[in-house]
């Protein structure tokens, strides 16, 4: 009626009458001569303005715009209530009702059995439930969100049917609706609704704008859906520069927390860092070491910057952190001396507060980095001090690691040694077949080689030769080969002369591997080595002795990619390797 009205008005008003002829009064129809009358639209409000009927309507919006501020308004759950109590509420105040409710109980720290009961409560879910199709999109989620602060249950009719709704309506949900359902159903992995969640939002990641929305679908779902985790990858690496500190620590934690080493984006993250202000905060600083160590990502001028801004609040930090510090660094294979004294100080400050697991585990992360404490002498008495009476209490494999610590830090006591190369410990150890386990055994070796060629007084026991390996050549390891190992392999033989004037891929009883071994003259000219007898084998196939002036010369080819997986770093294992094997009497060829 309303559409009719004003064509008809607007064909009036295209036709002009004779001039002169005055305007007829309003209702009367417009004759020859005379001029169309005014359109009532332009002239003044519509004959249905005038009726009593839009007095109510006016009204009634007044009315739930006033209901909607003392709702929004309240500051405390029973004054809520008492709004809403004794009024017909529609269903979309009901549902901002519920919500204003679930969150000042978030606040105020209540417990939600205090509301359950309560038919104040009832109606209002039951105004929800009734007419739950005309709730809208932003009040229908904040529900599905609050319910469950509320206590409802899942299995509830009410939460049924709202999850329900939502499910109709994914499709025209904006993108920031479906982002906080996400996070609102992270944790509940088996809600019909989260799969159909996540499927939209891999749909539609192209509209993902805010750095701090792609950071927390990252941390919060990134781990349930892989593809929508590649997709946030690449929309993080596109809006790197707008991340600020904050948001870049929080996008490193969830790339560890995940094991997702996306070089492209670490390496945009860490650019990024760098051009930040100093005084990152501590955090922040002991949140991004623990996710690179994680990811086993060295990123140098970071790495540098965290140490820098690290040292400074050491004394803040609890044993557990300072902990935490050392093994990251550690597993980095990245060494600050400065904040490694600063741990070692610390240490000595603080033996007080520090337990047994502390202390081991910074002796740990100082033997992987060779790293000697300029007060070595108090810091190793204090921690032997520490280590009396409770040897026998640690976990075999925690022992197993703190005294090979100490025998690469040349701090290995006779009563240590004793401890684990006693046939009831190292029995235990070798019965079990994990790969800890393993790495273990290979390390309870190498305690051994130092028992028997850098402790002089040590009398026994030790381990059983059958136990210990040392098989000569292994051809079946040589697939496993590294390139710079294959390569010398193919030219010592040339140098030398012949294949039988050097043994390969040796495996040695002290628990090292020798990639070429070759015996010299006194004139350096090659000797058939396997004429020989060769201590460092379990089987020597040789019988004669070494004649004067003659030496055997070791190759060890050092792999300095950032991560090797042979594992052979330049730092604490190599230091033990290069003592063991001149003490064994090897010249030593480096090759890298």
């Amino acid at each position: 009626m309303a559409a009719h009205l004003v064509r008809r008005c607007c064909r009036l008003l295209l036709l002009p009458g004779p001039p002169g002829v005055p305007r007829p009064p309003p209702g009367i129809p417009p004759g020859p001569g005379r001029a169309p009358p005014a359109c009532p639209l332009l002239t003044g409000p519509p004959r249905w303005a005038e009726t009593p009927q839009a007095q109510p309507r006016e009204e009634g919006a007044a009315a739930e715009q006033q209901l909607r501020e003392l709702i929004q308004g309240a500051s405390d759950p029973q004054e809520l209530l008492q709004v809403c109590g004794g009024r017909a509420l529609s269903s979309n105040l009901a549902g901002m009702a519920i919500a204003r409710l679930a969150r000042l109980t978030t606040e105020r720290h209540l417990d939600p059995q205090a509301f359950h009961g309560d038919p104040r409560l009832l109606q209002l879910l039951d105004t929800l439930d009734g007419q739950i199709s005309q709730v809208w999109n932003t009040t229908l989620v904040q529900v599905l969100r609050a319910l469950p602060v509320l206590g409802v249950p899942r299995a509830g009719r009410q939460v049924r049917s709202l999850e329900q709704e939502v499910l109709w309506r994914l499709r025209r949900l904006p993108l920031r609706q479906l982002v906080y359902l996400a996070e609102h159903l992270a944790g509940q992995k088996d809600s019909p609704l989260l799969p159909e969640v996540l499927r939209k939002l891999e749909l539609r990641w192209t509209e993902l704008e805010g750095a701090r929305t792609v950071v927390t679908l990252m941390a919060k779902v990134g781990h349930l859906a892989p593809t929508l985790m590649e997709r946030l990858e690449d929309k993080a690496l596109e809006l790197a520069e707008q991340l600020d500190v904050d948001e870049i620590r929080r996008m490193a934690l969830a790339l560890a927390l995940q094991q997702r080493r996306c070089v492209p984006l670490l390496r945009a993250l860490s650019y990024h860092l760098l051009q930040k202000p100093p005084e990152l905060g501590l955090p922040v600083l002991t949140d991004l070491l623990f996710a690179y160590s994680k990811l086993n990502f060295q990123q140098p001028q970071v790495l540098h910057r965290l140490a820098l801004e690290l040292q400074p609040h050491l004394g803040a930090l609890t044993p557990a952190q300072v902990l935490r510090c050392a093994r990251s660094f550690a597993a980095l294979r990245w060494l600050s001396r400065p904040l490694a004294e600063g741990i070692a100080q610390y240490s000595l400050d603080n033996t007080q507060d520090m337990s047994v697991t502390h202390l081991c585990g910074i002796v740990v992360s100082f033997a992987r980095l060779n790293f000697q404490p300029s007060s070595s002498e108090e810091f190793f008495t204090m921690l032997h001090e520490q280590l009396q009476g409770q040897v026998q209490e640690l976990d075999p494999l925690v022992l197993t690691d703190v005294v090979w610590s100490l025998c690469v830090l040349q701090q290995a006591r006779p009563p240590y040694l004793r401890q684990v190369l006693s046939p009831e410990f190292h029995t235990r150890l070798r019965g079990d077949s994990s790969p800890r386990a393993q790495s273990s055994w290979l390390k309870l070796i190498h305690i051994n080689t130092t028992a028997r060629l850098e402790a002089p007084g040590y009398r026994g026991p030790f381990l059983p030769p059958e136990a210990l390996g040392g098989d000569g050549d292994r051809d079946k390891d040589k697939e496993k080969a590294t390139p710079l190992q294959r390569g010398l392999w193919e030219a010592l033989p040339g140098a030398l002369g012949g294949h039988d004037l050097g043994r390969y891929n040796v495996h040695t009883v002290y628990g090292w591997d020798i990639d070429a071994e070759v015996v010299l003259d006194s004139d350096n000219k090659p000797l058939p080595v396997r004429d020989f007898t060769a201590p460092h084998l379990s089987h020597s196939e040789g019988t004669k002795p070494l004649p004067p002036g003659a030496k055997r010369v070791a190759f060890l080819c050092w792999e300095f990619p950032q991560f090797s997986s042979r594992g052979r770093d330049l730092l604490g294992r190599g230091a033990l390797a290069r003592r063991h094997l001149r003490r064994a009497g090897f010249l030593l060829v480096e090759v890298s």
